[in-house]
């Protein structure tokens, strides 16, 4: 499937805490003493595989999987997946992102350092072993822009090289990583090129906060821009283009204006024409499948509670209900060959793994390739349920509830025996949302004995731009209460017990974890803060450089942090100058190379509770990022706070055990608040 998403908004901060993969189970136990307290690892540790993807020319699939302890790209005949040999050799942070390169004989893949986000990329020569580094400058971040089947052995990549604020355009040849400029970049934030690698489009913020997209009447050495689509503030975030037909002169591109809901557009280019291709009236188009060579649009998306399809191409149609025989979940096509005789079908449940095979289209053959991790086959895992919640203020906040095995009952969402201690696990971005499906921290969570709720509070993504807006200068304010609307809504249904409920979550979901703590003291028992930002302005004051051509983006949707008025709203909405309010357990948790969200984030509201004699557990991690990507930091972190909710929450817990000696953790603070953590597992900053 390929995803749809605006190029105008980053997610600001957006923090994966989650380990999303995707079947059978055994009969749940009905009591907690029946059911075994499954190992930290069997969620957070390295998958057995992940990521599958079949080469464009159908001979070899790929995928992620475990070597030394670190991630790395596997390959093997497509129909021999278990022949597979190592083709990368991190040994760092392991590899998360990569994809084929057309000529089926080359792999790219991308690489930061310690979490710091400037992306390299890296190609792999399948036939003499070969990796090169066709980004290799220090302090510059790399994008891919651009990969077409037409020129196999070149991308385009976008380098901040020049200016750090501005990622310019080259050729890159996958083979001698030899640089050709495309175009230097004026001041725009994103770029639509089509097959000939002719930069067509380009979008850029305008004063007042809305998008202007222009076009390119000329060619990459002399471009021409004239003005194209205006697009409104409220809809920035909802409307942009998104890419070509096979002709080059059919436009495709989402859109939100005078409608609520993303739709789905064709645009002729020499007419002017629009064609509505598809919608959904309760959320917005969020992916397509597209033809590998024609470029036609065969099945769109959208995600309401679950992803839902429509079809515009009945074979596709007929496709997808042989694969829906095959069996339960939900199904999504992630690879495909050029010719488009095969197939990769990803099955995600929600409790059990992820499951992946390979389909033949001529035949209708399915064949089973592997799960992602095969210790989840079996264990009683808990089921997801979707809900709809709503706000003080009327509006339907779609949220998503687990509870322990032993609690779930056949026909709703109360649990067996009586409310449960709950934790509200809340999302990054602010501009981004949760869904449907295996979740590895609901089930943690859920296995150690709380209700898990996460919900999508006015400011997520993918429910519509009235939805969005909804959220725009509300952080700490209506979408705070959000959240509180949930809980009050868990609490009344005979979820969760009012005593007992924890706020945890990463990056935005940080922000509202200390937010819960300051502005609403006595809600929440504690709280989990992960690269949370505990002040707007020392954070808008810090934001990648990259991100400046969308500065007013941030001061629209969060508040003006360059007027002495906009800082004082933003300061009214800051955890850390509500510090003295804290009487509940916080445990923090930071990356020391984190551009979004810098260390000193963490690190002032830390040191302004230990000024107020106030207890707090800081854990950091000196080569670690905007989370927490090498597993045995995660692992940690996670080992940290099952030992910590267990205190105010009582539910039961896995010992910390060898797991914090064997990650880069330091404590700077509070290891004695946290069973286990204190007696020597501790390593104090600097060590």
């Amino acid at each position: 499937m390929q995803k749809l998403t605006a190029l105008t908004i980053p997610a600001l901060l957006a923090c994966s805490i989650f380990t999303s993969v995707g079947a059978g189970q055994t009969t749940a136990p009905t009591t907690m003493d029946g059911a075994p307290l499954i190992p930290r690892a069997t969620f957070f540790g390295n998958p057995d595989r992940a990521g599958p993807q079949i080469s464009p020319d159908g001979k070899h699939i790929a995928f992620l999987a475990d070597s030394g302890g670190k991630l790395n790209v596997f390959v093997a005949p497509a129909d021999k997946p278990d022949e597979a040999r190592a083709v990368t050799n991190d040994t760092a942070r392991g590899i998360r992102q990569y994809f084929w390169a057309y000529t089926s004989e080359h792999l790219i893949y991308l690489q930061d350092q310690g979490g710091n986000e400037n992306w390299r990329v890296y190609s792999v020569n399948l036939g003499t072993g070969a990796v090169k580094d066709l980004t290799p400058f220090d302090g510059v971040r790399a994008n891919i822009e651009g990969v077409s089947e037409k020129i196999p052995t070149e991308i385009i990549v976008g380098l901040n090289r020049r200016v750090p604020q501005l990622h310019d355009l080259y050729r890159v040849n996958i083979s001698t990583g030899e640089l050709t400029p495309v175009l230097e970049n004026p001041g725009f934030v994103g770029f639509v090129t089509d097959d000939a690698y002719n930069v067509r489009f380009a979008m850029r913020f305008a004063e007042d906060g809305g998008m202007e997209v222009v076009r390119n009447t000329g060619d990459n050495a002399s471009p021409d821009w004239k003005p194209f689509e205006r697009i409104p503030m409220e809809d920035t975030n909802t409307t942009s283009p998104v890419g070509f037909d096979k002709t080059g002169n059919v436009l495709y591109m989402l859109d939100s204006r005078e409608r609520n809901t993303a739709a789905l557009f064709a645009v002729n280019l020499e007419t002017g024409d629009r064609t509505l291709i598809a919608q959904d009236d309760r959320a917005d188009v969020s992916g397509t499948m597209q033809h590998p060579t024609t470029k036609k649009i065969e099945a769109v998306a959208s995600t309401y509670l679950k992803r839902e399809w429509q079809f515009l191409d009945p074979a596709i149609r007929a496709d997808f209900e042989r694969l829906r025989a095959v069996e339960t979940g939900e199904v999504s096509v992630i690879s495909r060959t050029l010719d488009d005789a095969t197939w990769i079908v990803q099955y995600m449940h929600d409790a059990g793994p992820a499951r992946w095979y390979r389909f033949d289209r001529s035949s209708g053959k399915t064949t089973y390739l592997f799960s992602n991790r095969k210790s989840l086959e079996g264990l009683p895992l808990a089921p997801m349920h979707a809900v709809e919640i709503k706000s003080r203020d009327g509006l339907n906040l779609v949220s998503y509830l687990t509870l322990p095995v032993w609690a779930t009952s056949d026909n709703g969402v109360k649990p067996v025996g009586g409310p449960l201690p709950m934790v509200l696990l809340v999302h990054g971005g602010p501009w981004a949302r949760d869904n449907w499906g295996f979740n590895g921290v609901h089930q943690w969570l859920s296995n150690r004995g709380y209700a898990v709720l996460s919900v999508n509070f006015r400011g997520s993504t993918g429910l519509g731009k009235e939805f969005l807006n909804a959220g725009n200068r509300e952080w700490a304010a209506k979408m705070h209460d959000d959240l509180l609307d949930a809980v009050n809504w868990a609490v009344e249904s005979g979820i969760a017990r009012r005593d007992k409920v924890a706020i945890m979550g990463g990056s935005y979901g940080g922000y509202a974890t200390l937010v819960g703590v300051t502005f609403t003291p006595d809600v929440f028992a504690c709280g989990v803060s992960i690269v949370g930002p505990s002040n707007i302005v020392t954070l808008l004051n810090t934001i990648p450089p990259y991100w400046a051509p969308m500065v007013q983006m941030f001061k629209d949707r969060v508040g003006d942090h360059t007027t002495e008025d906009g800082r004082a709203f933003l300061e009214s909405r800051s955890p850390l100058n509500f510090v003295d309010r804290i009487r509940r357990p916080l445990l923090i948790g930071q990356g020391a190379n984190d551009p979004r969200v810098k260390q000193s984030e963490s690190d002032q509201i830390v040191q302004a509770m230990q000024k107020h004699n106030i207890p707090v557990t800081y854990v950091l991690f000196p080569d670690e990022g905007h989370g927490f990507a090498r597993p045995e930091n995660n692992m940690a972190f996670f080992a940290v706070t099952e030992a910590f909710l267990a205190g105010p929450l009582g539910g039961r817990f896995q010992p910390i055990g060898g797991d914090v000696e064997a990650s880069t953790a330091q404590v700077p603070a509070g290891a004695e608040f946290v069973p286990g953590l204190s007696g020597g597992a501790a390593k104090p900053a600097g060590n």
